[in-house]
């Protein structure tokens, strides 16, 4: 089964940073596609956050999973 996984990322600059993190991505078996932004990635497929984060490492960068916090509700 295919999920989706957010990574928050460091220290990409330009967009041969982006491409380097895509490609990393890409490479690592389960993923099935990566969109990548200076701060963000958005990786699909079974491999687990783990090899996603040792991935882009790799490349030179740093990742942790991107955590949603859900708004506050408000009282009446």
């Amino acid at each position: 089964m295919s999920t989706t996984t957010e990574l928050a990322l460091q220290d990409l600059t330009c967009n041969h940073c982006i491409n380097r993190v895509k490609q990393a991505l890409e490479t690592v078996t389960g993923v099935t596609g990566a969109e990548v932004t200076l701060d963000r990635a958005r990786v699909t497929g079974n491999a687990t956050v783990g090899e996603l984060i040792a991935a882009v490492q790799q490349a030179g960068y740093q990742a942790r999973q991107f955590e949603v916090t859900a708004a506050p509700k408000l009282r009446r």
